[in-house]
């Protein structure tokens, strides 16, 4: 088991990795919307789930993979009306085939955030094989 580190997103606040491979696969812990830099929160929904996402690519990116190598990402939302927004900016940093992908409410998420999220990448030699 080998942890993954990056600057790029925002360091752990826990007693977790920001991702670990085993073998072939990268299990990326759930990233909240916290920007790197400030480790604060950003504003708004839509930029939040960006910044979730851009938080999720710098670690995908420092364990040497990228978006193309998720194979699941976890969405946990703190009101599901915010399901419909999701896919549209998910839309904008994945492409086909997508991810498989489960959508779970909760009642409330670290530091007040409105969505984590966490994936699963797989780094064998084929991307999505």
């Amino acid at each position: 088991m080998k942890p993954i580190s990056t600057p790029e997103a925002p360091g752990a606040i826990g007693t977790y990795s920001q991702a670990v491979r085993a073998g072939d696969t990268v299990y990326l812990s759930g990233q909240i919307p916290l920007d790197p830099r400030t480790m604060q929160l950003v504003e708004g929904f839509e930029n939040q789930a960006k910044r979730v996402f851009d938080n999720l690519r710098a670690v995908c990116r420092a364990a040497g993979g990228d978006f193309d190598r998720v194979v699941r990402v976890t969405v946990y939302l703190t009101d599901l009306a915010h399901f419909a927004k999701v896919n549209e900016v998910m839309a904008t940093y994945f492409t086909q085939p997508y991810p498989a992908r489960v959508a779970v409410g909760v009642a409330s998420l670290p530091r007040g955030a409105l969505v984590e999220i966490d994936a699963v990448m797989h780094m064998g030699t084929t991307p999505g094989a």
